[in-house]
């Protein structure tokens, strides 16, 4: 149930950003820490592996942190977000929009800084980009490395 609060809650904030984007053109994006970076702890770039597969998000600089969590002035927490994962993605999501749920972009609105995935085998690329507490990149963006491993 929790998980589902949490998610709803999150969905009604992209459903208020999304007609302020469309109107405004670009909604304000919070700045990202100087120096700060996202990566990919694991799995590591160009190995196979078997069976399901534990990724885990790395952060420097900044702080993870449900995409509902605000601070007390009801403002999101500066200098803080969520990770969001690119899985097999043919292109990058436009970085002045909200990032938007499909297949090949994961949310981990909840502040998860892992998970393992039953990938079907065969080659797979991964990348995390990392977004406040409207889905929307920081700026400048917090883009990891692409790597691809291969899954038998």
């Amino acid at each position: 149930m929790k998980k589902l609060t949490i998610t709803t809650i999150s969905l009604f904030a992209l459903a208020l950003a999304l007609p302020l984007a469309a109107k405004d053109k670009a909604l304000p994006r919070q700045p990202s820490a100087k120096k700060a970076k996202v990566y990919l702890l694991s799995p590591r770039d160009g190995k196979t592996y078997k069976g399901k597969v534990r990724i885990r998000f790395g952060l420097i600089g900044m702080g993870v942190c449900p995409a509902t969590l605000a601070g007390p002035d009801g403002k999101p927490l500066p200098f803080t977000g969520h990770h969001h994962l690119l899985l097999d993605a043919k292109a990058m999501p436009p970085m002045n929009a909200p990032l938007a749920a499909s297949e090949t972009l994961l949310h981990f609105g909840m502040g998860q800084t892992e998970t393992t995935l039953d990938l079907k085998p065969g080659t797979h690329t991964l990348q995390l980009i990392f977004a406040d507490w409207l889905h929307l990149p920081h700026d400048p963006p917090l883009v990891s490395k692409k790597i691809t491993i291969t899954v038998k």
